[in-house]
């Protein structure tokens, strides 16, 4: 069966992955995927990322960050744009999320940065998800 929301798909592999405390997560590769997890990695979510291919096929592989004690830094990741419903926000009206404890990203005209980013460029576009 095909993934209509891979975003979701893939926000739902990491939350997953994070609350068995996993090393790694592997999911298809895209390029919106890859930015997203730059971004994460970027704002300290994620170790780091990768795209390997594997069986002849790219995939895209996200190596997740703990604290000590195995404690999650990614304590939630929740979808906000979704396929039969788009969100959007001008650059004035980014959400915060948590107080600016969290992040949001956003698919920009400059490309998928994250809510701070997008308010220094003076940029809006669509909310992807929150991650806190």
């Amino acid at each position: 069966m095909a993934v209509t929301d891979s975003i979701g798909d893939m926000l739902t592999r990491i939350r997953n992955a994070a609350g068995i405390c996993s090393e790694s997560v592997e999911m298809p590769y895209s390029k919106m995927k890859e930015n997203i997890a730059k971004v994460l990695k970027e704002e300290g979510f994620v170790s780091k990322y990768e795209s390997p291919t594997k069986t002849g096929k790219k995939i895209l592989r996200v190596i997740l960050k703990y604290r000590p004690g195995k404690k999650q830094v990614i304590n939630s990741l929740k979808r906000v744009s979704k396929p039969g419903r788009r969100v959007y926000a001008k650059s004035v009206a980014i959400p915060r999320v948590l107080s600016g404890f969290g992040i949001a990203i956003l698919s920009t005209p400059k490309g998928i940065m994250a809510d701070s980013e997008a308010r220094a460029q003076k940029v809006g576009g669509e909310v992807l998800c929150y991650v806190w």
